[in-house]
């Protein structure tokens, strides 16, 4: 412990600093430190994020990295502190354009998406804004509801629901706010809008397609005779499939509706029998609600042989010797897929065929 008449003593010349545990008296402060305020429940990680503050305080001389390294800690330290008690409660991120009006039917649409989320136990995170947003969560309701929002000079204001709500963030950074949108969510429902909208549209495709977001429902969402998703569609096809610059198994990552309800549907299909996943060294476990037989498993292996890694193949399973402290999840069966790590929009076929199944 830290005496309180001790003086910390001033380097003659910087110190160099390492992440492993080579810093001597240097490791020895972290660690005295972390003791002092107490409650640090990952020290290991912590350890490192106070020397990647010193290693960046040496080696930046000017405050503007500084100040968005900074800015960047807070506003992720906040992040995870709001959405930290809902962490076993499905999400459904709603975007849309913040320029819809009341009396317009997608925004009708987009606040019985909202109201039917809610009444189905998710919750829904919007950006937090007017339109679109401020009718999700109309729909869903204060208590059912996340605002991420972002400084502008114009237009973005928090909605009236989520004035004095906790679970309201607002953001400096377009980037960390993606985040927030995205890691929380277990599903995502685009309305038509402007750049941000496509902007949020190409991020979560691409999340989705490079396998760096595990797969989820993806939804697009316009009124029966809108044309805004049908033109984005045939543009994919045409100029960007038809090139080769993507393959047409990427289609799989996306799904169409013109009715809040048959988002809700989808969302929940989704969900009926597949869980959740999460990678063990070279190998995807699947976890799944209930069950799969033997024989559902061979066909499935048959089916989508394409997307192993050679000799590769699945296995049904319980719990892994590395997830026993996911103890929340260790009841749940497994299925254990030697997965090449490429063929993102046929692994999201595999979970719609697990849920078949």
């Amino acid at each position: 412990m830290f005496d309180r008449g001790e003086k910390t003593p001033q380097p003659q010349k910087p110190v160099e600093l390492h992440f492993t545990r080579t810093n001597g008296p240097v490791d020895d402060a972290i660690d005295r430190l972390m003791a002092r305020v107490g409650g640090i429940v990952h020290p290991d990680i912590v350890r490192e994020i106070i020397l990647a503050s010193l290693k960046a305080g040496q080696e930046n001389a000017g405050r503007m990295d500084l100040k968005l390294m900074n800015v960047s800690m807070k506003e992720m330290r906040f992040t995870a502190k709001v959405f930290g008690p809902y962490r076993q409660v499905r999400k459904v991120t709603v975007f849309g354009s913040a320029r819809v009006r009341p009396e317009a039917p997608l925004y009708q649409m987009a606040k019985a998406l909202g109201r039917k989320l809610a009444e189905a136990g998710f919750m829904v995170i919007t950006g937090g804004g007017p339109g679109i947003m401020q009718a999700t969560n109309e729909g869903a309701g204060p208590e059912h509801s996340f605002g991420v929002n972002i400084r502008l000079p114009f237009e973005q204001k928090p909605n009236p629901v989520l004035i004095g709500n906790p679970r309201h963030i607002t953001y400096k950074y377009f980037f960390n706010r993606k985040v927030a949108f995205l890691k929380e969510a277990h599903a995502v429902v685009l309305f038509p809008g402007g750049f941000g909208t496509l902007d949020e549209a190409m991020e979560s495709i691409t999340l989705l397609q490079t396998g760096k977001r595990y797969p989820m429902p993806l939804i697009l969402i316009d009124t029966p005779d809108g044309t805004y998703w049908e033109r984005l569609l045939g543009f994919l096809e045409h100029e960007l499939s038809a090139h080769g610059y993507i393959s047409p198994d990427d289609f799989g990552l996306i799904e169409r509706v013109t009715r809040p309800e048959d988002a809700v549907s989808r969302i929940r299909h989704f969900y009926s029998r597949y869980h959740s996943l999460r990678y063990v060294g070279e190998q995807l476990v699947i976890r799944l609600a209930t069950p799969l037989t033997d024989a559902d498993r061979q066909r499935l292996e048959e089916t989508f042989a394409g997307i192993l890694v050679p000799g590769g193949g699945m296995r049904l399973s319980g719990a892994l010797d590395e997830e026993v402290t996911e103890t929340d999840l260790i009841d749940l069966p497994r299925l254990v897929v030697d997965f090449n790590n490429r063929d993102f929009g046929r692994l999201r076929q595999l979970v719609d065929a697990i849920n078949a199944c």
